[in-house]
């Protein structure tokens, strides 16, 4: 079972996608929290395998939140649950290593969806969420910070991140320089730590940035 720990200050919504997270039959929902603090405490307490977030919370919010988990607790993975799909939000969650975005709004089973994917260590953005970032991602230019950046990569590795970059997983990156689907997870957690960023997302915008998307 997944394990997880669920914030948000609104009853009725913690009721409504614990119901959800119910019906996937393997997520398991072992505290709820009204805000960020109580995540906090909760999350040290159960160490659950992913917490569910809602951004806009009193006291300690869920952005905060993610941020101190991701510091303290960095087994527990995070994703981020809001109405709200505003790109200041969005960048922030990333930054301060959400591994998914949610919208409330977005089909319920996205929710379940992101829990199974965060909780295996991907990244995971409802589909709204992923066109904002991709349309981001577009717009940016090669920045000579981002080249001098990816040198400590091997040539094998800057392929890789380009793939990472241009949307494609594990599988289809093994397919394309053929290799085994491990091979590509441990080129992908070398180039993390490498670079210094903690998820997917934040590495293909260092991809997009180096301007080393394949065509």
């Amino acid at each position: 079972m997944i394990r997880v720990v669920l914030a948000d200050d609104e009853p009725v919504v913690r009721f409504g996608v614990k119901a959800v997270l119910a019906t996937g039959g393997d997520i398991e929902v072992v505290a709820e929290a009204e805000n960020g603090g109580e995540a906090l405490d909760l999350v040290a307490r159960h160490r659950p395998d992913v917490a569910v977030l809602d951004i806009r919370m009193p006291g300690v919010d869920g952005l905060d939140a993610a941020a101190l988990i991701r510091e303290r607790h960095p087994e527990t993975r995070t994703l981020v649950l809001t109405t709200f799909a505003d790109d200041t939000y969005i960048s922030r969650a990333l930054g301060e290593g959400a591994a998914g975005f949610v919208l409330k709004t977005g089909d319920p089973q996205e929710i379940i969806s992101g829990v199974r994917a965060v909780a295996t260590g991907a990244a995971y953005l409802s589909p709204l969420v992923a066109k904002r970032v991709v349309d981001q991602l577009a717009k940016a230019r090669p920045r000579s910070g981002a080249t001098e950046r990816i040198k400590v990569l091997t040539a094998r590795e800057r392929e890789v991140l380009g793939l990472v970059g241009a949307g494609l997983s594990n599988g289809e990156i093994a397919a394309r320089i053929h290799v085994v689907e491990g091979t590509v997870k441990v080129y992908v957690s070398t180039i993390l730590r490498q670079l210094g960023v903690r998820n997917r997302v934040q590495a293909a915008i260092i991809a997009h940035e180096s301007g080393i998307i394949p065509g």
